[in-house]
């Protein structure tokens, strides 16, 4: 089970916790805010997930970048309608067939299944 612990420390700041480590978050821009943290997740469960094929493949994918950009919507309830994830393989050769069972793959990481999914999440108050 995966558990993450946050606590508001001042204004928009809060602290999160998992594993022993700290991040710390806010809302107003001056870190990281609530959405990038999204958006990092999703890329680095790609970029996870792109790793672990190009070492089952025996490929040399070690120098790549993925960026992830989104905008929230116009209309409530506001929330991103679309994001999109690009892989650069700095250069790295892949026939079709490789490029395709490499997305296959990817798209497999749970991040990317959990937003595919629309996981019901609720909220109680204690």
């Amino acid at each position: 089970m995966y558990h993450v612990d946050i606590e508001h420390t001042q204004d928009m700041v809060f602290s999160v916790r998992a594993k022993g480590k700290e991040l710390l978050i806010d809302a107003k821009g001056s870190a990281m805010t609530p959405p990038d943290v999204l958006l990092a997740a999703l890329g680095s469960c790609v970029g996870v997930y792109l790793r672990k094929y190009a070492e089952g493949a025996k490929l040399d994918l070690a120098n790549f970048t993925v960026s992830v950009e989104a905008e929230f919507s116009k209309e409530p309830p506001v929330g991103f309608k679309e994001i999109k994830v690009a892989v650069d393989l700095k250069g790295a050769v892949l026939d079709d067939r490789r490029k395709q069972a490499l997305l296959t793959f990817v798209k497999n990481c749970p991040v990317h299944n959990t937003l595919k999914l629309n996981p019901t999440v609720d909220i109680v108050l204690h």
